[in-house]
């Protein structure tokens, strides 16, 4: 009867069992379809027999790297409501909550595509994909205590000082989403969110002959909010429109919000023919707007957004918007990352994804 084992199993003990190398080990660890099947199903037996989990200290002492790339998204500095805290011990609470103000900052789906494929991308490469938000205060303990830990970093422009970036950047791969930042050092990956408004506005205006607008912007300090507002007012003057003729507010790209400064836009009297906005949570904020007061859309108020979101496909009615790629931009991510293990030096690039306007009823190809 064999002595029990008191350490944990390690890769030598894997490759002893399975009569393979370690290399081939690491290489079913990290790339199983580029292993043959019966040596990859040998391992596989041996990693679960022995109860072997890999080490990602271990890996990067022996291989300089972890197999972890790290995906930084912005937290949400949220205030919790004025309500009684719930119960502990079970229960169940009625809340009317026909205002939607219970969950301010509910998922952001934009976000949940660009996770969607980094992670993919992560996976189908080998690699294990760390995520992790944050802001305020404790941003960049967040930030040096992920970069710690990953082999890359992509991070989302404007939510960390470039100060930060530059120093992090300095031990592992960092990528900017949302933002051409070569100017500053950075690979980025972005899409062309100025052409794509230009074309979705230029459509209202021009084809459907809608001068009477209003255009619902973003946060000031977001790169998407800048770039989709520069390719509005290049379709304002492509149709000879001038920005004061236009009703323009800032929202937060949240549902919530946007919902109230509609409320505010068409109580004032004089409804907007079309509302343009900076994204489709913005967008589908004022179609809430205008449902409550009877306005129809797109009878009375054509509405557009912009990324292309899946609730945009269900709303009411469905929301013409422009589409930009958004899981892709997070394998994107990843592979520039990827690309960056290989040539540390080098000038930064720019990978500049394509999109596409999606006509639907809130604003069809003709009224």
């Amino acid at each position: 009867m064999s002595a029990q084992r008191t350490a944990p199993p390690t890769v030598y003990d894997v490759a002893s069992e399975a009569g393979v190398s370690i290399a081939t080990v690491s290489r079913v660890l990290r790339t199983p379809d580029a292993v043959r099947e019966g040596t990859r199903d040998r391992v596989q037996a041996a990693i679960r027999s022995l109860g072997y989990v890999p080490s990602g200290n271990a890996r990067a002492l022996a291989g300089k790297r972890t197999g972890v790339v790290g995906l930084l998204l912005p937290g949400f500095d949220v205030v919790p409501d004025e309500r009684p805290d719930l119960v502990t011990d079970g229960g169940v609470r009625v809340v009317d909550d026909r205002r939607h103000v219970t969950q301010p900052f509910s998922s952001n789906l934009y976000f949940d595509e660009v996770l969607r494929g980094a992670e993919t991308e992560a996976w189908q490469r080998g690699l294990a994909l760390m995520v992790a938000a944050g802001r305020g205060s404790s941003r960049d303990v967040i930030v040096n205590d992920v970069a710690g830990r990953v082999d890359g970093l992509a991070v989302l422009a404007q939510t960390v000082p470039d100060d930060l970036l530059e120093h992090v950047a300095r031990r592992i791969p960092v990528v900017v989403l949302a933002d051409d930042r070569r100017s500053h050092g950075f690979d980025s990956v972005s899409v062309d969110n100025a052409a794509g408004m230009r074309t979705l506005a230029s459509h209202v205006i021009g084809r459907l002959g809608i001068r009477s607008l209003a255009y619902l912007a973003g946060p000031i300090d977001s790169p998407d909010d800048m770039e989709r507002s520069t390719g509005f007012r290049q379709a304002l003057a492509d149709h000879d429109l001038a920005v004061s003729d236009v009703r323009v507010v800032h929202g937060d790209f949240g549902r919530v919000r946007a919902r109230e400064l509609a409320s505010a836009l068409f109580d004032g009297g004089d409804v907007p023919r079309g509302v343009i906005c900076s994204n489709d949570q913005s967008a589908l904020g004022v179609l809430d707007a205008a449902g409550a007061r009877r306005l129809r859309v797109p009878e009375d108020v054509v509405v557009t957004g912009f990324d292309g979101i899946d609730a945009g496909r269900f709303s009411a009615p469905p929301l013409t918007t422009v589409h930009q790629p958004m899981g892709e931009l997070g394998r994107a991510a990843v592979r520039a990352i990827v690309d960056r293990f290989e040539r540390r030096e080098g000038p930064p690039r720019a990978v500049r994804l394509p999109v596409e306007v999606l006509l639907r009823e809130s604003c069809p190809p003709t009224l």
